[in-house]
């Protein structure tokens, strides 16, 4: 599939979701209404105005305060300005992503679930990555840039995920038909051909980098050792929520006395996550069209988060079945799309560990097309008589 042909899906998901993202913020403010209250419930309002805020250009009540004292207009500048950076790197993230992923991916065939699959992951990584871009003009905006830099940073690149979860959600549902559209008539888009030893050992060696970070960095201890790492400089202080946000993709502890059940409940969660990396990373080869580094990279990275989504639903469902739902399906959502920062960074080094292992194992990747028809040889001519007949 050419770049032209993968291009126009790319753009429209990219204004897609940042016009989904910008539309969800500017309704913030509805919910300040006493009707709101009145017809969602104070709970679900309250909660919806967590999701929302983040991606509102409205700013927050302290800074609309701090807009009458002496340079507070400033501050409001610099809010707006961080909003705008946080929309147009919205866009700027997604199209390059989707633009790979929908080349190399194209929705035909066995390939039309998991290029669903992984355009709407990558609207989740577009929509982290906007959320750190953007950070420091917002912090500055607050008027306590410099205290506690790096834990304000590790706030705002997961806030706000929630939303994104749904808006790619949607963008997903419109890029991979228009995709599979544009896909018509760009020729055969066969399967690769790997050696099934080869791409279960590699698959293997990138499931086990998302391993390091979900058993083994986060065990409680080893969690609360990086919480504790300190940093020299005033801007560097306390860097551990930052490393919590970028490296830990769960949390886990030994099973207390007499919760043996309940843990290993939580504990499928986890196995799950790998399962879906495993099994991600094992056909990624086969469903794309050329296994390229870009490609297997971005391809990990949204395969982590993937495998992240379903470990957070199953978490969710079997906390809503211990709590009997007392806490509200807003409350345990709430966790969705958290851990985006931390599966961008594992899954980029599945990939290229997927990669080098496939390389080095002998693995890589052959177009399964059809083997082209020989055409017949010419008939050799009729032998000569050594002298005229008759």
């Amino acid at each position: 599939m050419t770049y032209r042909r993968a291009a126009i899906p790319a753009l429209a998901g990219g204004l897609l979701l940042t016009v989904l993202l910008w539309w969800a913020g500017a309704s913030a403010n509805a919910l300040h209404l006493q009707g709101a209250t009145d017809a969602l419930g104070g709970r679900t309002v309250a909660d919806l105005q967590y999701w929302l805020t983040p991606w509102s250009y409205d700013p927050s009540d302290s800074l609309l305060f701090g807009a009458d004292m002496p340079g507070g207009e400033r501050y409001r500048s610099l809010h707006e300005t961080g909003m705008q950076i946080r929309f147009a790197a919205v866009f700027a993230f997604f199209v390059p992503g989707a633009l790979l992923l929908v080349r190399r991916l194209p929705p035909v065939g066995r390939r039309m679930p998991a290029a669903l699959l992984v355009v709407w992951a990558w609207g989740m990584v577009a929509g982290a990555l906007a959320s750190v871009i953007s950070a420091p003009w917002l912090i500055a905006s607050h008027g306590r840039g410099s205290y506690r830099f790096l834990p304000q940073l590790a706030s705002m690149a997961s806030s706000g995920q929630q939303i994104t979860v749904v808006a790619s959600l949607v963008t997903a549902a419109v890029v991979v038909p228009l995709a599979r559209i544009t896909a018509k008539g760009a020729g055969e888009l066969p399967l690769g051909a790997v050696p099934v030893r080869a791409a279960r050992l590699a698959a293997a060696a990138g499931t086990a980098v998302v391993a390091l970070s979900s058993v083994v960095l986060s065990y409680e201890s080893v969690a609360a050792s990086l919480q504790r790492v300190s940093l020299s400089g005033r801007l560097l202080t306390e860097p551990g929520d930052l490393l919590r946000t970028w490296l830990l993709l769960g949390g886990w502890s030994a099973p207390a006395d007499g919760a043996l059940g309940h843990w290993l409940l939580y504990r499928v969660a986890d196995v799950l996550l790998l399962a879906v990396v495993w099994w991600a990373l094992r056909q990624l080869p086969v469903l794309l069209t050329r296994a390229t580094v870009p490609a297997m990279a971005v391809g990990a990275v949204c395969a982590t988060v993937v495998g992240l989504l379903a470990n957070q639903l199953v978490q969710t469902a079997v906390t809503g079945a211990d709590s009997s739902m007392r806490w509200g399906w807003q409350y345990l959502s709430g966790a969705l799309g958290n851990g985006v920062p931390a599966a961008l960074t594992w899954g980029l080094v599945a990939g290229l560990t997927t990669v080098v292992t496939l390389r080095l194992s002998g693995g890589r990747t052959e177009t399964a097309g059809p083997t082209p028809a020989v055409p017949p040889a010419a008939p050799a001519p009729a032998e000569l008589p050594d002298r005229p007949l008759g």
